[in-house]
């Protein structure tokens, strides 16, 4: 069995990944800029000021504000001893993780939680579930909304919508979650403790089943899904193309949840090219749509990168201070 990589290794070698499919990407569109003409894509930036960017900025700000809060919600609800400010550092600092496969990076925050309170993993490991499961479910809720509301419809959206539904739905229901669990236990008959852990993990999203709780935090994040939803109408306004703001935001939503799919980090690729194909057919020229998906990627995707690595050294230093405190009680 080969040893897990040391933490610093592990971080560099998350990078190196990362940088490398962020160049993958700009290369990809670079490329289809030249193909579509320079000019033209740059005329389209080019419409785009300071104060244009911060806007999209900030509303993609108000989404990271909001879910930060729904992650603050949750982690009381596991019996964390209070500290917004704590909670907030540690969903911020995880997004510098956002670009891992199946964005499992980001379960640093569970590492941060064990460290500073000294909560066991079978408690705070259901946070990092309950959480993606709570973005599925607003995704898929304003999915739903945007193709009720949007003169045209997007083929697959309606199953995408009930496929992230229906994940959520399972990964949220402690009694399904390990049922199955145990039935793969016995199929596979092998690794017994991992089992036993994953079903304590599985019990554990009890403290997550109350209906108010759920409710304020599918709002948390209908909320700021919606704020970049905006972001990227008001972005297609600013470059004249106005589709209206439920079609923006179910192409924005069906890309994002597309890209997921493909299990590439950050849906890297996956996300773009569906943003592309899906503006394309809505009757933008080219160089429109290249430029309305690469600024909203910078200003999402990689804005939250940014923010994470401004936070996660923080985070880390904290944490082990923190730790010391907590192992000496």
């Amino acid at each position: 069995m080969t040893p897990p990589l040391p933490a610093p290794r592990r971080r560099w070698r998350d990078t190196v990944l990362m940088l490398a499919l962020f160049a993958l990407v700009a290369i990809g569109l670079f490329g289809l800029a030249a193909a579509t003409g320079w000019q033209e894509t740059a005329a389209q930036l080019a419409r785009l000021g300071p104060v244009q960017i911060a806007l999209l900025l900030g509303l993609s700000l108000v989404n990271y504000v909001m879910r930060a809060l729904r992650w603050h919600l949750f982690a009381r609800r596991i019996g964390l001893p209070p500290g917004l400010l704590r909670d907030i550092r540690h969903f911020f600092g995880g997004f510098l993780m956002s670009a891992t496969p199946g964005r499992v990076g980001e379960m640093v925050r569970i590492r941060w939680i064990r460290r500073e309170t000294g909560v066991p993993l079978d408690r705070s490991a259901p946070l990092f579930l309950v959480d993606r499961a709570a973005d599925l479910v607003a995704m898929a809720l304003i999915l739903g909304a945007a193709l009720a509301l949007s003169a045209k419809g997007i083929t697959g959206a309606l199953p995408l919508a009930g496929l992230a539904l229906g994940t959520a739905v399972v990964a949220t229901r402690p009694r399904l979650l390990a049922a199955i669990v145990t039935l793969t236990y016995r199929a596979l008959g092998c690794c017994p403790r991992i089992f036993a852990k994953l079903r304590a993990m599985a019990r554990a999203l009890r403290h997550f089943s109350h209906s108010g709780v759920l409710l304020l935090a599918v709002v948390l994040g209908c909320l700021g899904w919606m704020a970049e939803g905006l972001a990227f109408h008001i972005l297609l306004v600013w470059l004249g193309a106005d589709i209206g703001l439920w079609t923006a935001t179910a192409i924005f939503v069906f890309a994002t949840l597309a890209g997921g799919l493909t299990g590439a980090p950050g849906g890297l690729g996956g996300a773009e090219a569906a943003m592309i194909a899906l503006l394309t057919l809505e009757g933008l020229p080219p160089e429109t749509s290249i430029a309305a998906t690469a600024v909203i990627r910078v200003t999402t995707l990689w804005f939250a990168i940014g923010l994470g690595a401004m936070v996660f050294p923080v985070a880390e230093r904290m944490s082990k201070r923190t730790g010391h405190a907590v192992e000496n009680r």
